[in-house]
């Protein structure tokens, strides 16, 4: 059913939708009912086992596992979406009325992050369904690289062409890596008029990307003449150089386009992402626009849909209630993706989780295609009243910093007296003040990174600041309209998707030591209760490698040490174990079935979920154990990112395991081998059983826990193949020796322990 949140008398902007959940429900209720039970059965069977330590194991293992599950229900056991129609606003509103809108974009590496991914999401967003000139678009490069300021440059310029050809024509995908591909390329019932046009466009793009191209295939040279553009870049140190911020386009007929590489420093630390969109995404767009409403994106994150920033509208005007939403965003999709997810990292498996956050306080804020409103981003809370004036000038230097231009935007934002910002100072005279709030030192004595802005402390800085936000009393909200608002690019390989996840496992699980852990938030805070335990869910995504690994290798313990941690499956207690792993898996198949998912997605989604957790989801927990005790500090590791979504291999290669030298490999080698061994051992136990005379006996010889090492197997199978692979796609003897000691060392204890 739909809920109406605008007066009777009109159709509204937004919906929220409500979905029928009560089949999952049941379900849900019934698998948690069985690890009840299992976890009772544990406790009063306790005394009669002959070996303790397996089933103590698995007792404290199901219980963590029981944990997990109750979080996941208390989250999906509502469902809701929000719908938007833009149609309703165009009608309704005149384009004057739209606020301005600054747009961030944030690239660190050229070379993990290609130029030319980074220039067509700039392209998508310069070319939307918006009035230019409310529009300011900002990039921010953390490289501070030549080669990024060259290309956009130059891609502003293309665009000059491109964006009156899109709204010309109305395309749809804006994109031109996107757009013009062989299914795009086809002209039906079109001018003559618009075939000339869209051939001359075709050939500037190929310039446009020969050009970006070339320059990234050879050093970067220029002059370092005062009078080149390229000056500043003259020497430059990308760790240690002064703060550099270029007026690209203004005032052209596009939005505003500003190129931002804020000052670092090697003795102060420059706090990753957060601290680049502290520089850029607040300080230097407050001293220079002042948008009232901010979108960030990430570099791969093009615009697939020209009416975003109308469905974002929708939410804007579509709520009365000024405490609906701190932020709201468009959830992460990927283009050209795999076929069936090999890698698991489509995030398609989080749909429901979604639905079900979206129903509590509202969804995390992911990193990316977001929009914030400046003055939440700003510390202000739901029932702040600000009037204009009433601020002190101190206080505002303790909060902002000494920029007195930063402290006057600040000032307007919160006191709302800038519904309409309009700057009469032109951008290139205020560079002077956004390069004095770029600097490297500008925090110290401020509030930023510590109640203003994105906040410090974790490499998840997105789920950390958007906790904060919840935490002052915000809700914020996630819309997914047709088509998808942005589409990226997923890590293309296994080693860079489990370089991803246990960047994020290490960042949420370095929340709960902050002071923003969400029970501390829920007590002395406005954090929903139920929002915390959706919190805690993804932030123990490190902890839970601890007892995936260990119910992973108990199987193995069991076989090897003649002893048990399951019921003989002659035993009526059996039935419990059975129930769970099939319920469980028919349940997450209806779910994937339900979603369009095929069989082996499915399948790549279970064995992924194995194989992350206990590799990168491991090497997060490690290091923030490390960093706690001070023997490790933290690194931002930037995902790769690929141009096309085939790098070059043959249509069967494609979805292939690939491998290196990265130490995530070894648990998932060492699982591997302790269960091999295993299995050997089991079978060559059961070579060894009349089965004429002593049947009962073979009931006994531990046939459950065979299985369960034969499941472990087949989910780490590919690593199998590995094993035996070439190249790049066969494991590294380093990897496999180091696994091999691991797992003799392992086997070694067992049959101490028997």
């Amino acid at each position: 059913m739909a809920i109406n949140t605008q007066d009777s008398t009109c159709l509204p902007l937004q919906e929220k939708i409500v979905h029928n959940n009560k089949t999952a429900r049941a379900v849900e209720l019934v698998i948690l009912a069985f690890l009840v039970s299992m976890l009772i059965y544990r406790v009063v069977s306790f005394k009669d086992q002959e070996h303790s330590l397996p089933w103590f194991l698995a007792l404290l293992c199901e219980l963590w596992f029981t944990f997990i599950w109750i979080l996941t229900v208390c989250i999906k056991w509502n469902q809701c979406s929000t719908k938007t129609y833009p149609d309703r606003l165009l009608k309704r509103l005149n384009e004057f009325e739209f606020p301005t809108i600054d747009i961030f974009v944030t690239t660190a590496d050229p070379i993990l992050e290609p130029c030319i991914i980074t220039m067509n999401t700039i392209l998508s967003l310069l070319a939307v369904d918006y009035p230019a000139d409310k529009l300011a678009l900002y990039l921010s490069d953390d490289a501070c690289s030549p080669l990024i300021y060259y290309s956009l440059v130059e891609t502003t310029m293309f665009a000059k062409l491109w964006v009156p050809f899109c709204k010309k024509y109305n395309i749809q995908v804006r994109a031109p890596f996107r757009y013009f591909t062989s299914k795009s390329s086809r002209f039906k019932d079109v001018s003559l008029e618009f075939q000339h046009e869209w051939k001359t466009m075709k050939n500037e793009y190929d310039d446009l990307y020969n050009k970006i191209e070339v320059a990234s295939q050879r050093p970067f040279t220029f002059t370092c003449d005062h009078n080149s553009d390229f000056a500043d870049f003259c020497d430059v140190n990308r760790s240690d150089h002064l703060a550099i911020i270029k007026v690209i386009s203004e005032s052209t007929g596009l939005p505003h386009v500003i190129y931002i590489s804020r000052e670092k420093n090697s003795q102060h630390h420059h706090h990753y992402k957060a601290g680049a969109m502290n520089v850029l995404q607040t300080r230097v767009s407050g001293v220079m626009t002042n948008a009232p409403l901010m979108l960030n994106v990430d570099c791969d994150m093009y615009a697939n849909n020209p009416q975003v920033f109308l469905h974002a509208m929708c939410i804007v005007f579509g709520h009365k209630n000024d405490q609906d939403w701190g932020f709201f965003e468009f959830p992460q999709a990927f283009y050209d993706g795999l076929k069936d997810d090999p890698f698991g990292n489509q995030l398609d498996n989080l749909y429901y989780v979604e639905n079900g956050i979206a129903a509590l306080q509202g969804p995390f804020y992911g990193g990316s295609n977001c929009f914030h409103r400046r003055k939440v981003i700003y510390g202000l809370s739901p029932n702040d009243k600000i009037k204009n004036g009433s601020i002190g000038n101190e206080d505002l230097h303790k909060v902002f910093g000494n920029s007195h231009e930063m402290r006057e935007s600040a000032a307007q934002i919160l006191s709302g007296s800038n519904a309409k910002i309009e700057n009469q100072k032109s951008l290139s005279s205020l560079i002077e003040a956004a390069i004095h709030v770029a600097g490297c030192t500008y925090d110290y004595g401020t509030d930023w990174g510590k109640k203003v802005g994105w906040l410090y402390g974790s490499v998840a800085e997105d789920i950390l600041t958007g906790l904060n936000i919840h935490g002052r009393g915000w809700k914020s909200v996630v819309c997914s309209p047709d088509p998808l608002a942005f589409l990226g690019c997923a890590p293309p390989t296994l080693v860079s998707s489990l370089t991803q996840q246990k960047r994020w496992a290490d960042g949420v699980l370095e929340i709960l030591f902050s002071d923003k852990n969400p029970l501390l938030l829920t007590i002395k805070g406005n954090l929903w209760f139920r929002q915390a335990l959706a919190y805690y869910w993804i932030c123990l995504w490190g902890p839970r490698s601890i007892p995936e690994l260990c119910y992973a290798s108990l199987p193995a313990y069991c076989i090897i040490t003649g002893s048990n941690f399951l019921p003989k499956i002659n035993e009526r207690p059996i039935i419990i174990q059975v129930g769970i792993f099939i319920i469980y898996n028919a349940y997450f198949f209806w779910e994937c079935k339900r979603q369009g998912m095929s069989l082996r997605m499915w399948w790549n989604l279970q064995k992924m979920g194995r194989v992350t957790s206990m590799t990168a989801w491991l090497f997060g927990f490690l290091n923030v154990m490390l960093k706690l005790v001070g023997l490790s500090k933290s690194v931002f590791e930037i995902t790769q990112k690929e141009y096309k979504s085939i790098d070059g291999d043959d249509d069967k290669n494609v979805g292939r395991f690939t491998y290196n030298t990265s130490p995530m490999i070894i648990p998932g080698v060492f699982i591997l081998f302790v269960n091999m061994i295993a299995l050997v051992n089991g079978v060559l136990r059961l070579l060894k059983v009349d089965y004429n005379d002593i049947w009962m006996e073979v009931l006994g010889l531990g046939l459950g826990e065979m299985f369960c090492s034969v499941w472990v197997m087949v989910c780490f199978w590919e690593f199998l193949k590995g094993l035996f692979g070439n190249g790049k796609y066969g494991i590294p003897y380093p990897s496999i020796w180091k696994s091999g000691v691991l797992a003799f060392f392992f086997v070694h204890l067992c049959r101490s322990f028997s």
